[in-house]
């Protein structure tokens, strides 16, 4: 698979699953050896169970979640994909907006991704033209 595919099929499945909170259609898109930063000033979490563990911790907490992604940007076997999200954390109503980098392997699964966002405490629909 190329990484045109995988990140388009990276994009689509976070997008259904997320919302969802369909961890395992999310581990399958991530290698065993995946480094997995969703936040990249601390260690990542490391193989598919460090992705799990990091999904079913934050999807606990996160309702009412909704979710877009752009249209990947492409090069060699890397991508960046924009993406915009707000849900629910402890009655709280967040969103953030961010990019993610990710490295594909050849077999199309993520072997490396580091997300960088904002966040604002309040539901914000993305600006026009997003």
């Amino acid at each position: 698979m190329d990484s045109g595919q995988a990140a388009e099929r990276w994009a689509r499945v976070w997008e259904r699953a997320w919302p969802q909170r369909d961890v395992e259609a999310i581990v399958a898109l991530y290698a065993e050896p995946v480094e997995y930063r969703a936040l990249v000033l601390r260690e990542p979490d490391r193989g598919r169970a460090g992705v799990r563990t990091y999904l079913e911790r934050n999807f606990e907490v996160e309702h009412d979640i909704e979710c877009r992604f752009g249209v990947p940007t492409v090069g060699g076997d890397r991508a960046a994909i924009e993406w915009w999200a707000s849900w629910v954390e402890d009655d709280q109503p967040l969103t953030m907006a961010g990019i993610t980098l990710l490295r594909f392997d050849e077999n199309g699964q993520v072997v490396d991704q580091r997300d960088y966002w904002n966040q604002v405490e309040h539901r914000e629909p993305p600006f026009d033209g997003w």
